[in-house]
């Protein structure tokens, strides 16, 4: 299968180098370090006493890379409108785009049924740009579960969990998903197809939209912020929050609220995804984690005030290292 990962970060980086090491065709779009290190020396990935090397095809431009069977997005949810600027010389026939970004995706109500079937949410996909340019037959959703970080320009860590929920859109179990599901499984992934992809969305958001802000404002990790009280309580009031908007869009909660943060707590001193962009200096994808949840309130007439209030702080807090071109750690005094 020839297969495209656009955005060799962390988790796209360790998708390409288990497909690749599998036997599929493999390419990356890169950026930068990253892109010159994998060219120049491949993309290593580091997980057991023996780490891997794939060479493999790299671009910053996918339309250099030739059609593809599936691409995967591995960028995150605010770089996808520049991300597929120029997909289409990438597009065979019959090619399939993996969406793998987390939060609430551009495509949440379509192939959705019901009186919101094709709504756009403007947190997500501002002017409809993500949706002009992927045609949505052609989407396949994932839910990541695993873990890795880049050590250095062209090397991935995988540190933790192997699956990667697939699915069709619209639940369905087709010829298609499962083709893709054999590859990753062949890779050495979990990847079982799910008929309600929104509902594992949902579960995995809801820990999301909460700790990652609250992380990313007090660079608390999990067990932190699950151990002190007021951020405690107030990760539950966002879930709460969250979860009544969610469950007015249909959607099943199969766990408690205090299960779900007993599981983010177990996790131990885990900085979250944002608060390591915060570190790092790297944008922070509070829309597609916050402010999705926020806009799906108010078309459902459900008040998020937490919510909102979490959102209003974090957004400066990004807004400011914008601004400013930073980044911010905790150091010893």
């Amino acid at each position: 299968m020839r297969i495209c990962v656009v955005g060799a970060g962390a988790i796209g980086g360790l998708l390409a180098a288990k497909l690749a090491r599998a036997g599929e065709e493999v390419s990356v779009v890169a950026r930068g370090a990253q892109l010159a290190a994998i060219r120049s020396q491949g993309l290593k990935l580091i997980e057991s006493d023996e780490p891997f090397t794939a060479k493999i095809a790299a671009s910053d431009r996918i339309a250099d890379l030739g059609p593809q069977d599936l691409i995967v997005l591995g960028v995150k949810a605010h770089q996808l409108a520049a991300a597929v600027s120029d997909i289409a010389p990438a597009l065979d026939e019959n090619t399939l785009i993996l969406t793998a970004q987390n939060g609430i995706p551009w495509w949440y109500f379509f192939k959705h049924g019901g009186p919101l079937e094709g709504r756009r949410l403007q947190s997500v996909d501002p002017g409809g740009i993500v949706a002009a340019r992927l045609p949505v037959d052609r989407v396949i959703a994932s839910v990541v579960y695993s873990a890795a970080e880049i050590v250095r320009p062209g090397a991935i860590r995988h540190i933790e969990g192997d699956r990667f929920s697939l699915a069709e859109i619209d639940g369905a179990k087709s010829e298609r998903v499962m083709a893709v599901s054999e590859a990753f499984t062949r890779a050495g992934f979990k990847a079982p197809v799910v008929s309600d992809v929104r509902a594992e969305i949902w579960l995995k958001l809801w820990g999301n939209l909460s700790f990652n802000p609250i992380s990313a404002l007090t660079h608390a990790t999990l067990e932190d912020i699950c151990r002190f009280a007021p951020t405690r309580a107030l990760a539950a009031e966002m879930m709460s929050e969250g979860q009544r908007v969610g469950e007015a869009l249909g959607v099943r909660f199969l766990i408690s609220l205090e299960k779900r943060i007993a599981g983010a707590e177990a996790v131990g001193a885990h900085k979250t995804s944002m608060l390591q962009d915060v570190e790092a200096g790297r944008a922070i994808e509070i829309e597609a984690l916050l402010g999705s949840v926020i806009e799906l309130g108010e078309i459902v007439g459900v008040a998020t005030p937490h919510l909102r209030a979490v959102y209003a702080l974090t957004k400066l807090l990004s807004a400011t290292l914008e601004r400013e071109k930073g980044k911010l750690t905790v150091t010893p005094a």
